[in-house]
């Protein structure tokens, strides 16, 4: 049994060894070992800090409880009954009295471990400049001082309470006190022991009430945050008189240990009670309900206005530039030639719906795969800047047979993805597919030479295992080439992205935390040996930075890190981090999740990535985290010098977070606006933009944020990248945007205000752009009715034309998919536009671009081009021309072809076309039709009928394609004739995209 219990001793040391020791391999491998010994070090002085402080009393308590036991009891009936407990509990005395403060003590010092990151910043913190409006104290008071101060103490009342009861409890059973029979009996040593404890707790409750004085001013009333006119007026004089109380009567309590008596303090809890309900109760209801309910917009507005001014502040809504926007709503031709620049650089290429167009079309393998959700990004070409939608294919081990899914496959084969694909985000090629100008295994196009191994990316195995000694063999599958041996190039991984198992003890060890013994007999795992694990960018930056909260999106980006035209590029993911807080006194609380819930987040809740609260009132953009793909090298830029919790930080950390000027030019120019940010900010936006008190106390012109028209009931519209001159813009700029319509209980969807934040930061190494971040926000007037996103929607959607276009397209074995629905301030008013995808309803699916649909005012636009649909709204002429004026020729053909499953053909592709332009000419010739039919031309009528019969037929005949693609079976051959048996049977290359 001895035996036993050391082996299983050490099988648990040693599993606690190999999660511990791994983590400090990887911190070490990333040269942020300092994190994890910072805190480990901090969570270890709590834990003996919390554990000595709750043990040590207890303990104390009840030795002292125990030996001042009176040697000679009473005869009593109730000693006599205690005398049974007392006997079944001597044998187990001493191991109660040891045991239960080590267990008590434990679990304080577990409890206490949690708040490391509040003790670092109260040991490292910066003051923020800013004074709060009632007390006069720096704003890092609240912050970063009084959280620690309350939970010190509640944590000391904790301990005073528990050694109080320990200690009563033992008193009565030894007889130290009688409360039976008369009179009750105390002896010195419990009266003097006891008293002294409750003095100590009396003493904690009065600085309890201390703190609540200045607690009062990042609290939360029924209408804004803060403290209120009754807070001030009575809350706070109450707290100051109950806390005064308090320490008097912890005064009697130290005197009655010695005088003899608890009846002077036992009144003084009593009158402390009857004071908490009458002066910190019954007072300030009377106050609330007698003089602020009566006057509340007089009584309640200076502090109303701290919360509007904090809260602006507190969010970086400060300097937000307000103007009135008169738009109009009428129409004329050449409306549109002086917004030329925003009108070119309308995003066609919905990045939230293309995704498995860029699947079909630039998957190659099976064992690749994109995000569904692409990332929108700005790339100079040819000397012009453009927005870009771009995905990198990354490693889907889903996509594998379950015959390929071994152990060596998931683990030393299939390790990485392989390039980026980019198409521009304002034109498509003629069919409809995405403009590719980086597309192709290896990369072909626009971008340049780059890394395009991605082992670090958002879809990962759990780990991999790479590296090889020089000369062996390579074994990792980089990529398929039909000009390779057995279809495909393999390499060897060459760079430093993981901790070594080129020994026997880090073998064991991993062995251990993945739960794979092959580590340790496997071949594969040599002297050169790296293994690769937490691999996804939020989770590396979370790590290494587990102060931040970090934006739901990681996006990628191909950049020149070092500002070296001579060497590759890299693919690098960018993570947007947070700093935040809940304390910032009179601001607006705001819960993160809900704020950054919508269309495209709302399968998931929501996404909160970090250490931030349930709900802040505080948050910064303070870092920029890069996170390289091939090596998994993570870097960390300091992006808001100004905010005093960043600095605070960075006094704890000094080394780990890089100076602004470190940034290359490069990277300067792929950086942006973070999204979670500006929704915070506009969900803010909706109630504070209103800046007057009795306005704000009043609530008529709060604002809501529209829901998505494409998406389901009550889900908020995305905000959406877009290049465009706002009003009082020199030039059209990369920008995030957003609308309102009406608040409160109203169905109106009309608009009320647009948003827009310049995000373009530049391509200036170490410098970011003037301009950078200003919010600009239109208001519309009220007596002017523009059509919200919901109205727009429904105007397309029950508009004749449009309707019946689409029905048929509908009807013809396709399905119709509504992009973004964008919104722009040009011409003088909004401009509406939104790109219709059409896809087959069944077999191999994939959206192309096929219909612009463009509203302004009460106009409508519906044409293949946006240019077409814009002039059709403006006129005949609307001065400017969309991206697609001059649409990109045939996808090109020097692309690699696929033949895998998941992939396309060039069949699929000229099938979609045929039956898209077919379903035109059906659509055409029913309105020929109907027309000769109003006219009573019957011969007319008859051609069109005809003309509608063939439309028909080549529409079924290119469905019938479509689906015989889907299911590997040869087309079906046209007007009866028999398809040759190579064409019918030799898969065709891929168009390529």
């Amino acid at each position: 049994m001895p035996t036993l219990i050391v082996l299983a001793a050490l099988a648990v040391l040693l599993m606690i060894t190999a999660q511990l020791w791994t983590e400090v391999l990887w911190f070490s491998h990333l040269s942020f070992e300092d994190v994890l010994w910072r805190e480990w070090g901090t969570r270890a002085v709590l834990f003996v800090l919390g554990f000595v402080l709750m043990a040590v009393p207890v303990w104390l308590g009840l030795r002292l409880a125990y030996r001042s036991r009176p040697i000679y009891a009473p005869v009593t009936p109730e000693q006599q009954n205690l005398d049974r407990y007392r006997e079944s509990v001597e044998p187990l005395r001493r191991l109660v009295m040891i045991g239960a403060p080590l267990v008590l003590g434990l679990f304080a010092g577990i409890s206490a471990t949690a708040n490391w990151r509040a003790v670092l910043m109260w040991l490292n913190r910066e003051p923020f400049g800013q004074t709060d409006p009632e007390f006069g104290m720096d704003i890092g008071f609240f912050v970063f001082t009084l959280p620690l101060m309350r939970t010190i103490v509640s944590f000391l009342m904790t301990v005073v309470l528990i050694t109080a009861v320990a200690s009563l409890v033992t008193h009565y059973l030894y007889g130290g006190i009688q409360i039976g029979g008369r009179p009750q009996r105390v002896t010195n040593a419990a009266r003097i022991q006891l008293s002294i404890m409750a003095g100590v707790f009396v003493l904690l409750i009065a600085a309890n009430y201390w703190l609540d004085r200045y607690s009062l001013l990042v609290g939360q009333n029924d209408r804004f945050a803060g403290a209120s006119f009754a807070d001030i007026n009575a809350n706070l004089p109450a707290r100051t008189i109950l806390a005064v109380i308090a320490v008097i009567i912890a005064v009697l309590f130290f005197v009655s240990a010695f005088r003899g008596s608890w009846l002077l303090p036992a009144a003084g809890v009593g009158v402390m009670i009857v004071s908490g309900v009458v002066v910190g109760g019954i007072y300030p209801a009377i106050v609330q309900r007698f003089q602020v309910t009566p006057n509340a917009v007089e009584a309640e507005s200076p502090f109303i206005q701290r919360n509007i001014d904090a809260t602006l502040v507190a969010y970086g809504l400060d300097d937000i530039e307000t103007e009135p926007y008169d738009a109009v709503t009428e129409t004329e031709a050449g409306q549109l030639r002086n917004d030329s620049e925003s009108t070119a650089s309308i995003r066609l290429l919905d990045p939230n719906i293309v995704s498995p167009t860029f699947r079909q079309l630039q998957q190659n393998r099976q064992y690749y795969d994109f995000a569904q959700t692409l990332a929108v990004d700005r790339y100079e070409i040819d000397g012009e800047k453009r927005d870009t939608v771009i995905a990198i294919r990354e490693l889907n081990q889903e996509g594998l047979g379950s015959d390929q899914r071994t152990w060596v496959n998931d683990h030393t084969v299939y390790t990485h993805g392989f390039g980026a694909v980019a198409a521009y985000g304002n034109t498509v090629a003629a069919d409809g597919q995405p403009a590719f100008f980086e597309y192709g295994i290896p990369s072909i196009g626009e971008l340049g030479e780059y890394e395009e191994r991605v082992y670090f990316g958002q879809s990962t195995p759990e780990y991999s295992i790479v590296g090889a000694p020089e000369g062996t063999s390579p074994w990792e599958l980089d990529y398929p080439s039909d000009d390779a041996p057995q279809g495909q190039v393999n390499t060897t991984y060459d760079g430093d992205g993981g901790p070594s198992l080129g020994n026997f003890w880090n073998q064991l060890l991993y062995a251990i935390r993945m739960g794979s013994e092959q580590i340790l007999f496997s071949d594969r795992v040599n002297a050169d040996s790296q293994i690769l694990y937490d691999r996804d960018p939020h989770e590396r930056v979370q790590k290494v930075a587990p102060y931040l909260t970090l934006d739901a999106r990681a996006y990628p980006a191909i950049v020149d890190m070092d500002g070296d035209e001579s060497t590759p590029k890299d693919l690098v993911w960018i993570v947007d981090g947070y700093t935040t807080t809940n304390e910032y006194p009179y601001s607006a609380r705001e819960s993160l999740e809900d704020a950054t819930t919508d269309a495209l987040t709302d399968e998931l809740g929501g996404v909160v990535v970090g250490p931030a609260p349930e709900e802040v009132n505080y948050i910064r953009n303070s870092v920029k985290a890069v996170v390289n793909a091939y090596d998994g090298e993570v870097t960390l830029y300091e992006w808001d010098p100004e905010d005093p919790i960043l600095q605070t930080w960075k006094n704890v950390f000094p080394d780990h977070i890089q100076p602004i000027s470190e940034i290359s030019g490069d990277l300067m120019s792929h950086l942006r606006y973070p999204e979670d940010l500006f929704k915070v900010q506009r969900e803010l936006l909706s109630r504070y933009h209103v800046t007057d008190a009795a306005s704000f106390y009043s609530g008529g012109n709060f604002w809501n944020i529209p829901n998505d028209p494409t998406a389901g009931e009550g889900v908020p519209q995305p905000p959406y990248y877009l290049t465009l001159q706002m009003p009082g813009q020199e030039s059209a700029e990369f920008s995030l945007t957003s609308s309102f319509i009406p608040g409160g209980q109203t169905d109106r969807n009309i608009l009320t205000g647009f948003l827009a934040v310049d995000s373009e930061t530049g391509n200036t190494p170490g410098e970011v752009r003037e301009g950078y971040g200003q919010l600009r926000l239109l208001e519309l007037p009220s007596d002017v009715t523009v059509p919200g996103p919901g109205q727009v929607q429904n105007t397309f959607n029950s508009n004749p034309t449009i309707s019946t276009e689409l029905n048929l397209l509908e009807q013809g074995g396709s399905q119709v998919l509504r992009g973004n629905l964008l919104t722009l301030p040009v011409g003088g008013g909004l401009l509406y536009v939104q790109p219709v995808y059409v896809q087959a309803s069944a077999g191999t699916q994939y959206p192309l671009l096929q219909y612009v649909l463009v509203a302004f005012g009460e106009e409508i636009g519906f044409a293949p081009t946006l240019t077409e649909a814009l002039d059709q709204v403006f006129g005949g002429d609307s001065g400017a021309e969309g991206g697609d004026a001059d649409v990109v020729g045939e996808t090109p053909d020097d692309q690699p072809a696929t033949d895998e499953p998941g992939g396309t053909t060039e069949v699929d592709a000229a099938a979609q076309e045929r039956l898209t332009r077919a379903l035109q000419d059906a659509n055409q010739a029913l309105e020929d039709g109907q027309a000769a039919l109003s006219e009573g031309n019957w011969v007319n009528y008859g051609q069109a009928q005809e003309r509608l019969q063939e439309a028909l037929e080549a529409a079924s005949q290119a469905q019938a394609e479509l689906d015989a693609a889907a299911a590997g079976t040869p087309p079906p051959p046209e007007d009866g004739a028999t398809a040759p048996a190579d064409e019918a049977t030799t898969p065709a290359a891929d168009s390529g995209g």
